[in-house]
């Protein structure tokens, strides 16, 4: 038992996997067979001794939610992912797209994904450049990314770009967008979405990569947080969204939400309108 546990030690440090455990046979302490079954590892990288089930993953994250609420004295903002898709709005596909095109991040963001649908990101919040989350494991962890605002002269040609070519402020927050529209916005250089070295990540866990299954469990969150709230996007970037129109907000709105107050428009078309 003792090789087994020294040898699954050593494959989850070589190859950083939590999505999958190995079950090895061994006779006479020689590996004679390996295959793998579904799990989700949580590995102590200062310890080097923890394996938990999906099961432990979530039970430990319900305790911590507990105790992490009491300590912050407020209500916490849980995201968590059902079914196949991290994102199902157009924002929040377009944001897990996004970080998914970046080559330095893809060996590492499928643990993320098993994160954030067992409910380890158990707090997480949007504001101007900046994402804070907690995310649980062998202990509770604080998460921090930084984005910088968009730059400038490349929201002005955004602008330019999309002036007059918008239907209305619900077309942009639901994604009922041209084609054109689309590749303007979330061109990979020139678009709305921050390029890698506009993101810095920070997180107080003992892995020593820049891209811990903690970070990537919040990156993915955002695109989850983004079916709740598209305008949190924008928050995030730091630009008025309604700058992409001409002339007032009502005149940004379609037709039929003209004899409509905040509330009914909200959900009327499945928007926080607070945001806007």
């Amino acid at each position: 038992m003792e090789s087994y546990q020294k040898y699954c030690t050593l494959m989850m440090k070589r190859q950083h996997c939590d999505v999958e455990q190995l079950e090895v046979d061994f006779d006479f302490n020689i590996v004679t067979k390996i295959r793998t079954i579904p799990m989700i590892y949580k590995f102590d990288y200062e310890n080097y001794d923890l394996i938990h089930s999906v099961s432990e993953l979530k039970a430990r994250a319900a305790k911590q939610v507990k105790w992490y609420t009491r300590k912050m004295g407020r209500e916490l903002h849980p995201v968590t992912a059902n079914g196949r898709s991290i994102a199902k709005s157009f924002w929040g596909k377009a944001w897990c797209r996004n970080i998914e095109s970046y080559q330095d991040y893809e060996s590492r963001l499928p643990r993320g994904r098993s994160y954030l649908k067992n409910g380890a990101v158990i707090d997480l919040n949007i504001e101007p450049g900046l994402v804070t989350a907690a995310v649980a494991g062998s202990e509770l962890y604080q998460v921090k990314i930084a984005i910088d605002p968009l730059d400038e002269e490349r929201w002005k040609e955004i602008k330019r770009a999309c002036a007059g070519k918008i239907g209305s402020l619900i077309d942009l927050v639901q994604g009922k967008l041209s084609d054109e529209i689309i590749g303007i916005l979330c061109a990979p250089d020139t678009g709305l979405f921050p390029l890698p070295d506009e993101i810095r990540l920070d997180c107080d866990c003992p892995d020593w990569a820049d891209l811990c299954k903690h970070l990537a469990a919040v990156l993915y969150g955002i695109g989850a947080k983004l079916d709740e709230d598209p305008g949190l996007f924008f928050v995030l970037r730091g630009v008025d969204r309604n700058e992409l129109f001409e002339g007032d907000l009502a005149a940004a709105l379609p037709p039929e939400a003209a004899d409509l107050d905040a509330a009914a428009l909200g959900d009327a078309f499945g928007i926080d309108l607070d945001t806007l």
